[in-house]
């Protein structure tokens, strides 16, 4: 590591790939929104708009080796860790091509062959996995990082303070991310939380936090190598409290009573693509060709992404108790004790 690890390499090229990254889950998620009202999709469906920055400005600064436990609302996080867009569009579908064959849908994305723990329906249920992740690799001294995602609705259960006490009892090698959009599903944090300060709940804790602006890509990324490197190289938690913004509703089942309609729309004006982007523009980093070649290509693979769970196929009913028990021969499940 260099001793400007924790400063983002503000070339042109890396600016546009994070553009394209949020772009990216912008568009994919907006896709899933229209395949959700046209019944392709089914169940519960909580996306990402407004808190893209968070995903792409820290998950590229963690290694391939590196391990990411998340929540439900994980679709940009799998996109950015590199799980093929295809397969995560299958398992939305509910098809056996998905990421999980199509077992977990749009809450329970996973893939091994990326180290994606997750996908976690329980709120702060990824806590206590990622501790014992984290347990893991402080035993086998594999010299991991793992990064733990998670809202700060999370901060009100009893795993989050369990994990973060353990986290810095046994000194594991945890990045905890807390994605603060500042709506717990539909009660505000200011009546949920004496403490909206929510770094300093891991202070208490002897962790090392900060607090950072989740609507700026690039504060983000610069936190994250931060972070990075104190737990790669200390061995020890780390916190980070990104401060985002959540601009449509909690789920796809959600009225949102809870907020005025223009708050949202005043956010919205400051969300993070359209803040980056005018950026870029107003420092000539960007060019018009620049947008249209990369909206392109997203949408292309979109395209491609919808067609190959189209042609998907569902799970035959026989194989429903695979993976079920030790012994996955649905012929053998009568013979057990």
């Amino acid at each position: 590591m260099t001793a400007r690890a924790d400063k983002p390499h503000l070339s042109r090229e890396h600016m546009l790939e994070l553009l394209r990254q949020m772009i990216r889950i912008r568009r994919f998620e907006d896709k899933c929104a229209e395949l959700y009202t046209q019944e392709k999709i089914r169940g519960f469906l909580h996306l990402y708009d407004g808190e893209e920055a968070v995903a792409v400005g820290v998950i590229p600064v963690l290694e391939k080796r590196d391990r990411i436990v998340a929540t439900y609302r994980e679709h940009g996080h799998a996109l950015v860790r590199g799980v093929p867009m295809k397969t995560v569009m299958a398992e939305m579908y509910g098809k056996q091509e998905g990421c999980s064959r199509g077992r977990g849908g749009s809450m329970h994305l996973f893939d091994a062959a990326t180290n994606f723990y997750g996908g976690n329906a329980i709120v702060g249920g990824g806590l206590p996995l990622a501790v014992g992740l984290g347990l893991a690799d402080h035993m086998q001294g594999h010299n991991l990082v793992i990064a733990c995602f998670f809202g700060e609705g999370a901060v009100a259960e009893g795993e989050f303070h369990e994990s973060l006490n353990l986290a810095a009892l046994w000194g594991l090698p945890v990045l905890f991310v807390c994605e603060n959009n500042f709506y717990a599903m539909g009660t505000a944090l200011a009546i949920s939380e004496s403490e909206t300060d929510i770094h300093r709940k891991a202070e208490s804790y002897g962790v090392v936090s900060e607090a950072v602006d989740g609507m700026d890509v690039v504060a983000v990324e610069a936190a994250a190598r931060r972070a990075v490197q104190a737990v790669r190289e200390n061995r020890k938690p780390y916190f980070l409290e990104c401060r985002t913004y959540r601009l449509r509703a909690h789920s796809m089942f959600d009225p949102q009573l809870y907020r005025d309609k223009a708050e949202v729309e005043a956010r919205r004006k400051n969300e993070p693509i359209v803040r980056f982007q005018g950026w870029l523009q107003a420092n000539q980093m960007i060019h018009p060709e620049d947008l249209s070649r990369i909206e392109a290509e997203i949408d292309a693979e979109i395209a491609e992404a919808v067609a190959f769970a189209e042609t998907g196929t569902w799970e035959p009913v026989e194989q429903l108790t695979r993976f079920t028990y030790a012994e996955s021969d649905a012929s053998a499940i009568g013979k057990m004790p």
